[in-house]
């Protein structure tokens, strides 16, 4: 499992979390889109906008190996700002490729393209 080196934990201030640890010895937690409600919370839409934020951040428009990005948190965004990057995609594999479908996600948050610091 690739390790994601200088990419936030979790939000500030909160448990709301991006990476995990170590890896599972029964293997990758399957990614899957979860539905977002308009009647979230508020502290829940900041993390989703925050771990975007991070990921762009990160990784920019190029592809990336889910390694340890939490698979709940991408699962809030995945199908939607979020996209496989190759075909088959595995949704239970580490080394799976994504990458951020851009103009979704500046439509979805605006405010995770500015230059803030979300860290």
């Amino acid at each position: 499992m690739e390790k994601h080196r200088g990419f936030p934990g979790r939000l500030t201030g909160t448990d709301y979390q991006f990476t995990i640890r170590r890896a599972s010895k029964d293997g990758a937690t399957p990614i899957k889109a979860r539905e977002r409600y308009a009647d979230r919370k508020p502290a829940d839409r900041r993390a989703d906008a925050a771990f975007m934020a991070a990921l762009w951040a990160q990784f920019g428009a190029a592809p990336f190996v889910r390694g340890n990005l939490d698979a709940g948190r991408l699962g809030w965004l995945f199908g939607r700002e979020v996209i496989a990057a190759e075909d088959p995609f595995d949704p239970a594999s580490y080394d799976a490729l994504m990458q951020i479908n851009e103009p979704v996600a500046r439509a979805s948050f605006p405010e995770a393209f500015d230059e803030r610091d979300w860290a």
